[in-house]
């Protein structure tokens, strides 16, 4: 299995289905592509918007994290860009 790609979280704030076309959302570290959902039209989906980390939000819905079961995991929540002895990026 390939590694899946880390993203920060201003990279996943544009996968909102506005700046970007992808609608993407972050669950447990876990980035969603819910893309396909038509709960999910136009990047909102009742009081939340795509582009976001989820998981403080999940415990407020009528739904259990089962939901994201349904949809591709298309990368995992870094936080942001570590220098490493000076010979490059590393993501976290």
């Amino acid at each position: 299995m390939d590694a899946l790609p880390i993203y920060t979280k201003n990279q996943l704030a544009l996968r909102n289905g506005q700046d970007k076309p992808q609608i993407w959302v972050a669950y447990l570290g876990n980035i969603y592509d819910v893309s396909q959902s038509k709960l999910w039209r136009y990047g909102k989906h009742y009081e939340h918007w795509a582009g976001q980390d989820l998981t403080d939000e999940l415990k407020d819905a009528p739904h259990g994290f089962a939901v994201f079961d349904k949809f591709e995991i298309v990368g995992r929540l870094g936080f942001g860009l570590l220098v490493v002895g000076g010979a490059g990026l590393c993501g976290f």
